[in-house]
């Protein structure tokens, strides 16, 4: 009996319902935290804001790849570790503007709005855990979200800090910790797009 296509229909059926739901609330949650992160001047809100973007952008993208070839798929997960270096190396820049022009981060801002993202994420991470083992574009979009629940710990974390000690820094040190990580996420995908494209370079030159 001649395969019908009828199973990868389906997995690639489930893997977009999947990826729509965590664009969504990622799209919706960059928002807030954006806001939140301007109203209480929080470097550390801010930072996780744009890392909730970029995954947004790199659900987006896996979206795109599903049912393409493997070569799209490693090219797609290369675009995603490079907007991801790229927001990471952004970050750490608007760490030092706002240590030299001086802020006043708002602890109850940071913690509420750390909180929520903490929950969403905890959501979406529950949701990609079956695609961590898929392909690459797939592992990807796991590895973006991991990075966000630590993230989120560490903004929650940073905010007490900021209200027990009266200081700016704890803000300043999470930021700067975010935008670290990031760009080792960066480094992580593109290394694993790299090792994805051999194979299908391969492919495509039989």
């Amino acid at each position: 009996m001649s395969d019908c296509g009828c199973h990868h229909e389906a997995k690639d059926g489930g893997e977009r319902r999947i990826l729509v739901i965590a664009l969504a609330l990622n799209a919706l949650m960059a928002v807030v935290g954006g806001v939140a992160g301007w109203i209480g001047q929080s470097t550390g809100l801010l930072a996780d804001a744009l890392d909730m973007l970029s995954d947004a952008a790199a659900y987006a993208i896996g979206l795109a790849a599903i049912g393409r070839s493997a070569r799209f798929k490693a090219n797609a997960a290369t675009a995603s570790g490079i907007a991801l270096l790229v927001l990471g190396l952004g970050l750490l820049l608007e760490v030092i503007r706002r240590i030299g022009a001086g802020a006043e981060p708002e602890s109850g801002w940071m913690i509420a709005t750390a909180t929520l993202s903490l929950a969403v994420n905890l959501t979406v991470l529950r949701l990609l855990a079956p695609l961590k083992q898929g392909e690459v574009h797939l592992r990807a979009t796991w590895i973006f979200t991991r990075a966000d629940v630590i993230a989120n710990v560490g903004v929650i974390a940073a905010g007490v800090l900021v209200l027990l000690l009266g200081s700016p820094y704890p803000d300043y040190v999470i930021g700067s910790l975010i935008g670290l990580y990031v760009v080792k996420e960066a480094v992580e995908i593109l290394s694993e797009a790299r090792k994805a494209r051999r194979p299908a370079v391969a492919d495509d030159q039989r």
